[in-house]
């Protein structure tokens, strides 16, 4: 027909592939949800591109591999298993989004930067194509403008993240120093630590509690969140039981959340002891001269009980 230009994207006797079907008419997407970081750099999913251009995600790709010229690699780029695993965990749950690009696909998607949307609009020569690259623009513009706003605050948070982790590995350090200790030296006797050496008590506590291979009884009288610090470094499967005085400032939210994460602690009430006592798998019995959430804040001792007759004895007492 006079006029009519044909496109040069469409080889001669290749016959011209329809791209404008419409497969998601409704409910939109706000696209700067839809704007990824891959590569240090902002890209979109051919597939989330796709539903905004409303053509199939393979004719989407299709136009752009038959102009590959104006596409080239920071434009368009296919993604990797590991960048692919990667966006999963910046998007979440992927398959509530997109069930095609996210579970579906047997290949790598394709992404495309800024430059390569803008180039889209080009290729697929529809009306509706440049009204979507239109607002995809300014949602890459939008994006750049926060990012470079609260470019300070987001400093600020890796600094803290980089903190975090750092304390992490020296806490992990110490740790691992506490249990090579514990693995290559027999249990203390007795100990006595002066007042200030609350690291020491600290240590050596974690270190009885982390030998128990099934359960650890605790008899404190007044016990709060410090003790469970202590008790938290127990190894998994045991059972932990705290005999403490009913006014004990341990509550039930308390020993719940406690056993959300080291199950399984209990709480018994008793009137009955003055002394803390520790007991590692009802035979290993030690006297703690002080409570454990004051351990080295004053001078006190911690003494292994040699008489397994006694150990018994106050297991029997608090049995009855």
């Amino acid at each position: 027909m006079a006029g009519e230009e044909k496109s040069p994207s469409v080889k001669p006797g290749e016959a011209e592939e329809d791209i404008s079907v419409a497969i998601v008419p409704a409910n939109e997407p706000i696209i700067r949800d839809l704007i990824y970081t891959v590569r240090g750099t902002q890209v979109m999913l051919d597939s989330d591109l796709a539903r905004l251009y409303q053509v199939e995600t393979g004719a989407l790709n299709r136009a752009a591999k038959r102009n590959e010229d104006r596409f080239p690699e920071d434009f368009r780029f296919r993604l990797t298993r590991e960048e692919l695993d990667q966006l999963r965990c910046q998007i979440g749950i992927l398959a509530g989004q997109d069930h095609e690009t996210k579970i579906g696909r047997t290949y790598m998607p394709f992404v495309y930067t800024e430059q390569g949307v803008a180039m889209l609009s080009g290729v697929l020569r529809s009306a509706v194509a440049v009204q979507a690259s239109i607002r995809i623009m300014r949602a890459f513009v939008e994006m750049r403008h926060f990012i470079a706003s609260n470019a300070a605050m987001f400093e600020q948070v890796r600094g803290v993240e980089l903190k975090l982790l750092e304390y992490q590995r020296t806490t992990d350090e110490r740790f691992e120093r506490v249990f090579d200790y514990m693995n290559t030296h027999e249990a203390p006797r007795q100990k006595v630590f002066f007042d200030g050496q609350v690291w020491d008590a600290f240590e050596l506590l974690v270190s009885l509690v982390h030998q128990a291979e099934h359960e650890i009884v605790l008899i404190d009288g007044y016990v709060d969140t410090s003790t469970l610090s202590i008790l938290a470094k127990k190894t998994d499967g045991v059972n932990a039981i705290v005999w403490a005085h009913p006014r004990t400032r341990l509550d039930q939210h308390d020993i719940d959340t406690f056993n959300a994460q080291y199950p399984q602690l209990e709480i018994r009430h008793t009137t009955a002891f003055h002394d803390r006592f520790l007991i590692i798998d009802g035979t290993q019995g030690y006297f703690v001269g002080a409570s454990l959430k004051d351990a080295g804040k004053k001078s006190f001792a911690i003494s292994r009980i040699e008489d397994y007759e006694s150990v018994r004895a106050i297991l029997t007492r608090l049995e009855r």
